[in-house]
């Protein structure tokens, strides 16, 4: 981001402080916004650091000063201490303030610079014994790799236990990354500032997306700043967040036509389901039926078939499968198996299956090899090909599409060193590059892997997706979104949407109905069914038009 900044002003002729003007003014306009533009009888506090991203609060008092707020902003050190840019906006402000020498008040704007350690113990007593409507964190920025110390971390001791007080309302706003992060790691140094909203610029920082640091940004918003797209795009970065547009873009690709139809929509097969363990396999089904597959059939043991025939919508068609004596599909269904699939444009196999049996394994891993459309593994699919065999690679044509949960993850690297997934990013990357196929690691954002090194790190989604039969549904979205993508026949010199778009949008909007879900049933009372039932209403707020008939 320095570099992106820097050849801004070097290439393109942006002064740094426009770069920094416009970073306020987004700043601003969040506050106004999420205030509903009532702020003239707001008070506002901004904390600033002596760096850029205290000359950026400077800034931000400065233009909210001007919407009739009382603001008041404190400079954790002196004018006289900061340097270029910030400086500049520090002096500004002071010339608005006034005298801030003396602490008298000019207009809507007050401020006041710490000498010492002292005298912002009293400053923070004082202003923080009566809590501020908006506190502006403008502490520190990309910069800090140390933890807080000092009065800093006493600061942010106070700030979060504001927050945390269930009878105040005050709004935390962060500028660029919340203070106390390492802008480069997503594992927390120290004590940082839990922001309600985190406004951060031209591009996320590592501990803007990625957990536990994450947790700590609120509301993520990206602001342009007036840094050129093409400076982001040669930048080569690996990491992406994908975006409501990726979604919506995905949607419209795939758009139904006046005269598509069933088949059109795509056959998917999964493989699911044992004796005593068919919830998994309806839930699988009936998500891929929801999410837009124009045909789902659930392939399951003989004995376990009645039971999934009556729990799956009635849309689903089943089909038996050779079964051992426990109940589990057995090698013998293999024959029927690759005959059956021929109809098919994208299997599934896995949720409910059992992994105990050596010919349920050996059934799992033949329709992986033998595999001749796209395969989507999860849950005890997974469990079949632990630790995963060297020798199966998915490829562009016949992709392979991984959904692990960190247990199953571990089980798929080898190991049951939990410091494996220490750098998540890292592990999805490297083993979705050694074996050729698409990653799903799910968790706290959830993660996708592509065999190219990129990784794609989902915005959507919240803790109450960590119910029993999320992980099914989710793999059932997949599984129809890409029975979509495969039938589809695009138009003359169009491309086919690719399995890793499909997945990305997959996950963004399972998230998405998850969200959705939660508002409506709270995250402790939602159940996996809520996530489908919520997905016609994702799918038509990303893409009305397409959805109209």
């Amino acid at each position: 981001m320095r570099e992106i900044d820097r050849l801004t002003t070097e290439q393109f002729g942006t002064p740094s402080l426009v770069l920094m003007e416009n970073a306020a003014a987004a700043t601003a306009r969040v506050i106004v916004a999420t205030l509903s533009g009532e702020l003239a009888d707001k008070s506002v506090l901004v904390l600033c650091g002596r760096g850029n991203n205290g000359g950026d609060g400077a800034a931000t008092a400065r233009l909210l000063a001007h919407t009739g707020s009382s603001v008041q902003a404190i400079l954790f050190g002196k004018v006289s201490e900061t340097r270029g840019d910030a400086r500049t906006n520090f002096e500004a402000l002071t010339s608005l303030a006034g005298d801030h020498s003396s602490g008298t008040t000019t207009g809507t704007v007050r401020f006041v610079e710490c000498e010492t350690d002292d005298d912002a113990r009293k400053i923070i007593s004082t202003q923080l014994a009566d809590p501020p409507d908006v506190i502006v964190d403008a502490l520190f920025g990309t910069g800090l790799t140390r933890p807080l110390a000092g009065i800093h971390e006493e600061l942010v001791k106070h700030v979060n236990r504001l927050r945390n007080n269930q009878s105040a309302s005050n709004l935390v706003v962060s500028i660029d990354i919340p203070s106390g992060l390492n802008s480069d790691t997503a594992q927390l140094i120290g004590r940082a500032i839990r922001a309600d909203i985190t406004v951060t610029l031209t591009a996320p920082k590592l501990a803007n997306v990625l957990p536990p640091a994450s947790n700590y940004n609120g509301k993520l918003i990206v602001a342009d700043i007036g840094s050129p797209l093409e400076l982001i795009e040669q930048a080569k970065s690996t990491l992406f967040l994908p975006e409501e547009a990726d979604a919506r873009r995905w949607l419209i690709q795939t758009r139904y036509t006046p005269d598509s139809y069933k088949n059109t929509h795509g056959h998917a097969v999964i493989v699911a389901g044992s004796r005593g363990f068919t919830g998994a396999a309806a839930l699988c089904a009936d998500a891929a039926m929801r999410a837009g597959a124009g045909l789902v059939t659930v392939a399951t043991p003989a004995s376990a078939q009645p039971l999934v025939a009556a729990q799956v919508m009635p849309e689903v068609m089943t089909t038996a499968l050779a079964e051992t004596d426990r109940g589990v599909v057995s090698d013998e269904a293999i024959n029927y198996f690759s005959q059956f699939v021929n109809r098919a444009d994208v299997i599934a196999i896995g949720p409910g299956l059992s992994a105990e049996d050596e010919r349920t394994r050996k059934f799992v891993r033949t329709v992986v090899e033998e595999r001749s459309t796209p395969v989507v593994i999860d849950a005890d699919g997974l469990n079949c090909l632990s630790a995963w065999p060297t020798e199966i690679r998915g490829s562009q044509e016949f992709p392979i599409v991984l959904t692990p949960h960190p247990g199953e993850m571990l089980r798929l690297m080898g190991t049951s060193d939990r410091s494996a997934l220490h750098d998540r990013v890292t592990a999805a990357r490297e083993f979705a590059g050694k074996h050729q196929l698409l990653l799903l690691l799910k968790g706290t954002r959830s993660l996708v892997a592509a065999p190219d090194g990129r990784v794609f790190v989902n915005p959507t989604g919240n803790a109450g997706l960590g119910t029993a039969g999320a992980g099914d549904t989710l793999t059932g979205i997949i599984t129809g979104f890409l029975a979509q993508a495969y039938a589809y026949r695009p138009a003359h010199g169009s491309e086919r949407v690719s399995a890793l778009e499909t997945v990305i949008a997959a996950l963004y909007i399972s998230g998405l109905a998850g969200d959705l879900a939660a508002r409506e049933h709270g995250m402790r009372s939602m159940v996996a069914s809520d996530i489908r039932q919520q997905l016609s209403t994702a799918i038509c707020s990303l893409d009305p038009r397409g959805e109209r008939p």
